[in-house]
């Protein structure tokens, strides 16, 4: 069994909005792991937000993702927390 998922200093970066972006997050997973750049955009049905995680284009046009969650527990824990910040953020204007 994995141990638990430590998720911590979440900082959100907001954009102006476009194509449904709204924001950047990082994060810091198990004191141990920095990840950034993961995008914040609105779901197209209006529904909440959801994540995209950073990928990069290779010279031949291939794209390839930095970095993703392995798992649905570990999307799942990471997309909590960053929403939560970001709804908390959105709260206070």
């Amino acid at each position: 069994m994995a141990p638990p998922l430590l998720i911590s200093e979440i900082d959100i970066l907001p954009v102006k909005p476009r194509e449904g972006l709204v924001a950047f997050g990082s994060c810091v997973i198990n004191h141990a792991l920095y990840l950034s750049c993961i995008a914040i955009h609105t779901r197209p049905d209006g529904s909440g937000y959801r994540l995209v995680y950073p990928d990069r284009i290779l010279p031949n046009g291939k794209r390839i993702q930095v970095f993703h969650p392995i798992n649905r527990q570990t999307g799942d824990a990471l997309e909590r927390a960053l929403i939560e910040k970001i709804r908390t953020l959105t709260q206070t204007f």
